[in-house]
């Protein structure tokens, strides 16, 4: 049980950071072991601009995740999320030396390694490199060329780029909160993973992930990813529509987007009016919850008519792109009241809120089944997909090995003028051997990843920086 594989997440948004610890149970579903949630200081829409602040954020979620589970965190996967991100379609082909030999995986490593290779505009670089279908010899719409015989193999792929500086950036926030990062995925897909079923994928579905800074979309068909995009507004915009329109503060007015707020004006009545105590003794203010509505609702419009816009740039009119499974919420964002109707009022698409329920084990936290946990989710199923033990139990670490532990107390005694507890130096030395395979280990199996070059970049990069 102790040397099952565990996976961490680490969702770093704009209001909230969110650092996740899971393992698979028996049946293959997600057990969540921890849980740490802190708000997100040094975030503006996806976007690192405070290395201090989002520091001490995330070692405030991790420390929380920690004494939730009893585990020790060594190593993350990490959502990638802001308006820096774009994607961009891309066909690249290779022509095999033997085509006697059937196409194996170094073939497609080959074909994926090549367009890594893609010029890209100053400052920017490839996050994912994501094969859809492939063409042997011509034949097309080959989805597992793997055992196939040909001599020019050919692929279209999803390719997500995004700014260098803004990617580093989080590796660095990472690397100093005493963490090693075993992965980048972008945010959408994470919580693709996490609330979207395989049938969907397959019909055809846009995934609206509504959150605090930005708000992510991913497309869906025939169980391939075809498009995504983030929009750079979210839920705060709301919030700072209310404040502006109602002249209170933010944190009045979240509370009353949260608790009062509708995306569908006509349900108020016009003697509707909820009171707002005044600052430092002045008068309660009044306001009209159905002005609130109508804020709320100008402003949740503009974004979806802006993701409809990137729906559309998909070309989901055409018969062979139509998603029939239509458009699944999730999110903060989501929890919105009437904010599903209003979507399908504007797309005209069947719509549902997306809970990442799906993939847990029964027994888990009601609050974890929430919209706003979706991308922790797919990032904690994202890591457990590597097999890594991306954390250790505080047990083990505790645990002396008795050849250590007698060495580092001959060095010790005769220097020491106040020995410190035998547990603490124990524990030191137990936990260098553990925490050492598992960045062997994480190392092994990220090798494999797409995005092994691009993390072994990074850890290069913040080497050279120190």
């Amino acid at each position: 049980m102790e040397r099952d594989s565990i996976a961490v997440g680490l969702d770093i948004g704009t209001t909230k950071i969110v650092a996740m610890i899971g393992r698979k149970n028996e049946y293959g579903k997600l057990e969540i072991l921890g849980v740490g949630k802190s708000k997100s200081l040094g975030v503006a829409r996806g976007v690192v601009n405070n290395i201090t602040q989002t520091i001490q954020s995330i070692q405030e979620a991790v420390q929380e995740a920690e004494a939730d589970s009893g585990y020790k965190i060594n190593d993350v996967v990490v959502g990638i999320a802001g308006q820096h991100i774009r994607s961009i379609q891309h066909s690249d082909y290779i022509s095999r030396s033997n085509p006697e030999e059937v196409i194996g995986d170094v073939d497609i490593d080959l074909l994926i390694n090549q367009v890594h290779k893609l010029a890209m505009l100053p400052g920017e670089e490839i996050i994912h490199v994501l094969p859809q279908e492939f063409k042997i010899d011509g034949q097309t719409e080959i989805k597992e060329p793997i055992g196939m015989y040909g001599g020019r193999l050919e692929a279209s792929f999803h390719v997500v780029v995004g700014q260098a500086s803004s990617i580093r950036n989080v590796g660095r926030c990472i690397k100093s909160s005493g963490l090693d990062l075993s992965g980048l995925t972008l945010e959408p897909l994470a919580s693709a993973d996490a609330v979207l079923s395989q049938e969907e994928k397959e019909a055809g579905v846009a995934l609206i992930d509504i959150g605090g800074g930005t708000t992510d979309l991913a497309i869906f068909k025939d169980g391939i990813i075809r498009h995504t995009a983030v929009i750079p507004f979210g839920g705060n915009v709301i919030t700072e529509d209310i404040k502006e329109g109602c002249s209170i503060i933010e944190k009045q007015a979240e509370l009353l987007k949260v608790k009062f707020g509708s995306a569908w004006p006509g349900e108020n009545k016009d003697n509707e009016i909820v009171s707002i105590p005044g600052l430092r003794g002045r008068e309660p203010k009044e306001i009209s919850l159905k002005n609130l509505s109508k804020i709320i609702h100008a402003r949740v419009v503009e974004i979806i008519e802006q993701v409809f816009a990137e729906i559309k740039a998909y070309g989901h009119e055409d018969p062979r792109r139509k998603l029939i499974a239509g458009i699944v919420l999730t999110g903060g964002g989501s929890q919105l009241k009437h904010i599903k109707q209003l979507v399908e009022y504007i797309t005209g698409m069947d719509t549902r809120i997306g809970y990442p329920n799906e993939h847990l084990a029964g027994n888990s936290d009601e609050e974890i089944s929430s919209p706003l946990y979706a991308t922790a989710v797919g990032l904690v199923m994202n890591s457990a997909r590597n097999n890594t033990r991306s954390a250790t139990p505080l047990v083990e670490l505790q645990k002396p090995e008795p050849k250590p532990a007698m060495r580092y107390q001959q060095q010790e005694q005769p220097h020491a003028v106040a020995q410190p507890e035998p547990e603490h130096e124990l524990e030191e030395v137990a936990v260098q051997q553990p925490v050492h395979k598992v960045q062997e280990s994480t190392e092994k199996r990220v090798k494999r990843s797409f995005f092994d070059k691009y993390i072994d970049k990074i850890k290069d990069f913040l080497d050279n920086a120190e």
